[in-house]
């Protein structure tokens, strides 16, 4: 039995004594101890392929801040295209890039699904070591990218453009992107599956990119995706683990968002917890979402900004607190310690 699963009732709805919370990259550049890590396992690929590293790295924040309500699974979302032979690596200082993104028709229909199971074993090594290093401490988030985003770098080559050759290729040869996606889908249905057998006590799917899509596109090149995915692991007997589905800059879509059978939606920081809260009725959690920004600031805007998101959410047990995306590298970590402790004091008056 878990010793702290206030991540999975708020998930479920259930009553809990305060407002739970994790943080997007919560093990991550900001923390020292991380640095040291990532210096001894020499890259981080390195870091993600050895169970043990990972291990380590995913269970540092918990150990700094013992108010933190989960641990994810230390990994990258693109494990998956690697997997599929892409060949990624990580340039200094440039973020992720793929050797042989997919740049013509013939590259495009050679595309397979690997087999997940043996080809991304390290992964599911990883959340075995991590289930067991917790102790059943708090509940492991298991994770993996959205179709669509996969989509982005695996067409790309890598992070931080202008999407200017994936929707080239929505708006020209949508069957090809279709195709894609498909493969993408199915590869990551098992994948969230295999996480799940291994001891993910919940999984999230990350829309890192859904938000650059066209209104009218949003739904048949992205949100579809991720409700077969969620249909999949239905199918695959995981309906009782719960799935968490973000997509940054997707706060417009939330209507549509509610029908995918998720049982938590992300908010970004450029959403309105309190509209947000009034679209979705408490039909599910959301989790969200304060600027990770807000961490560089000072102690008396951190405290501002946490009692503002709880006051503007109010009185119930659906709120997951996190940040609106990945915490900055530059973060100081007692700027965190802030946070966490403002929220532990000043959640608990709205679950009476």
């Amino acid at each position: 039995m878990l010793k702290n699963d206030t991540i999975l009732k708020t998930l479920r709805g259930e009553k809990t004594p305060y407002t739970p919370v994790w943080i997007m990259r919560q093990a991550g550049r900001y923390l020292p101890e991380y640095r040291e890590t990532r210096k001894n396992a020499g890259s981080f690929l390195d870091l993600c392929k050895n169970k043990d590293f990972a291990t380590e790295v995913t269970l540092q924040p918990l150990d700094r801040y013992p108010l933190l309500d989960a641990a994810i699974l230390f990994s990258d979302i693109l494990t998956i295209p690697d997997a599929m032979g892409l060949g990624l690596y990580f340039a200094d200082g440039e973020g992720p890039k793929f050797e042989r993104p997919l740049t013509n028709e013939k590259e495009v229909h050679k595309l397979d699904v690997p087999d997940v199971e043996q080809d991304l074993a390290y992964v599911f090594d990883a959340v075995k070591s991590i289930k067991q290093a917790l102790n059943e401490r708090v509940p492991l988030l298991g994770f993996a990218g959205s179709p669509w985003t996969l989509a982005t770098y695996m067409i790309e080559g890598q992070g931080g453009t202008d999407f200017l050759n994936i929707k080239k290729m929505l708006y020209a040869r949508p069957d090809l992107l279709h195709h894609i996606l498909k493969i993408t889908a199915e590869s990551v249905s098992q994948y969230l599956s295999f996480q799940i057998k291994a001891g993910a006590d919940a999984v999230m799917i990350f829309d890192s990119w859904g938000g650059a899509l066209a209104d009218n596109e949003y739904e048949p090149f992205s949100l579809n995706y991720m409700k077969v995915i969620i249909n999949n692991l239905n199918i695959m007997g995981h309906e009782s683990t719960p799935k968490i589905l973000f997509t940054k800059g997707g706060g417009q879509w939330l209507d549509k968002q509610l029908q995918s059978g998720a049982d938590a939606l992300g908010l970004d920081w450029q959403t309105n917890i309190k509209q947000a809260k009034a679209i979705v009725k408490d039909q599910v959690t959301l989790q969200g979402n304060m600027d990770p920004s807000i961490l560089l600031s000072d102690t008396k805007a951190i405290e501002k900004n946490v009692k503002s998101i709880i006051d503007d959410y109010g009185h119930g047990e659906r709120h997951i607190f996190n940040l609106g995306h990945g915490i900055t590298q530059f973060t100081p970590p007692d700027n965190v310690t802030c946070m966490l402790e403002t929220l532990r004091s000043h959640s608990p008056q709205y679950h009476l």
